[in-house]
This record gives structure tokens, C-alpha cells and sequence, in this order.
């Protein structure tokens, strides 16, 4: 199983905005800081907070912030919101499955099962796994990428 590179930029903004939690921070902010397009983290931050795990301030000094604490952020749920097709193979989508062999086959079985184990590690954690004991060590990371 392979994420999306939309998926990974969702856990680096939430990541930023958990290590930033006294302030609102905008995009081009948490841009800056990884290196990505501003315009793709518009997108992704626009899925996240219609997911309900950031919230959007419109205006002048308008930004993002989370919009739940980072023990509250599951991180299987954020990869259910931020993966638009998690069809490890063909077989999955039944609506356009022309594998021949899907019916007998037991590999959609074994690839299914293989999907519910990943989802059950990532649901047993959150964003505050993430940063917990790691917050200073990220944040010096996060503010010398930004000032080079």
C-alpha cells in the first residue's frame, strides 16, 4: 500500500499545525516550510477542513488552525478523507472490474485483508502519536527549512 503524495502533504500540514497550536498559520507558511507548492496545499487544506480536522479563517489574517487537539486527530481516518481510491487492484471496483478470473480468485480476499490490517494499525493511532516527544526536534527541523 502506497499513499498518495495529497495523503503525505495532509500529515505534514496537520503535523506543522499541531507544532504551531498557539497561532493561526497560513498556507504559504506551511508552504515555505516543506518545500511545496502553495497552490497544491490549498487544495489539500481545503480537503482537510471539510473533514473537520482544520479550520479555515477567511480575511486579512485570516489562516488555518486545527480544529480538534491532535489526540482527537486519527490518523486512519485522516487517509480515509484524503485517499480518493483506495483500490489496491482492479478487482476492488466492482463497477469497472473486467478481470476475468475475479470471481475464483482469492487474491481480492487477501489484498482486502491486507487493506483492514493497515487501516487497523493507523486507527489505533493519532496526530498527538506524531508529535509526542518529537515536537522539538520537528520544530527545529521545520524553522531551518525555512530559513534556507
Amino acid at each position: 500500500m502506497r499513499l498518495t503524495i495529497h495523503s503525505d502533504h495532509a500529515f505534514r500540514v496537520l503535523i506543522y499545525l499541531g507544532l504551531n497550536p498557539e497561532k493561526d498559520c497560513t498556507v504559504q507558511q506551511i508552504a515555505d516550510a516543506y518545500g511545496i507548492s502553495k497552490n497544491h496545499l490549498t487544495r489539500i487544506v481545503q480537503r482537510l477542513g471539510q473533514g473537520g480536522f482544520i479550520e479555515t479563517l477567511r480575511g486579512r489574517t485570516g489562516g488555518v488552525r486545527l480544529a480538534r487537539e491532535p489526540h482527537e486527530i486519527n490518523l486512519g481516518k485522516v487517509v480515509r478523507v484524503t485517499e480518493e481510491n483506495l483500490n489496491l487492484v482492479e478487482c476492488f471496483d466492482q463497477e469497472h472490474n473486467t478481470c476475468i478470473i475475479a470471481g475464483p480468485c482469492r487474491l481480492t480476499k487477501i489484498l482486502g485483508s491486507a487493506l483492514e490490517a493497515y487501516f487497523s494499525v493507523l486507527d489505533q493511532h493519532t496526530l498527538a502519536d506524531i508529535l509526542h516527544a518529537r515536537a522539538p526536534q520537528l520544530m527545529r527541523l521545520l524553522k531551518s527549512a525555512a530559513r534556507a
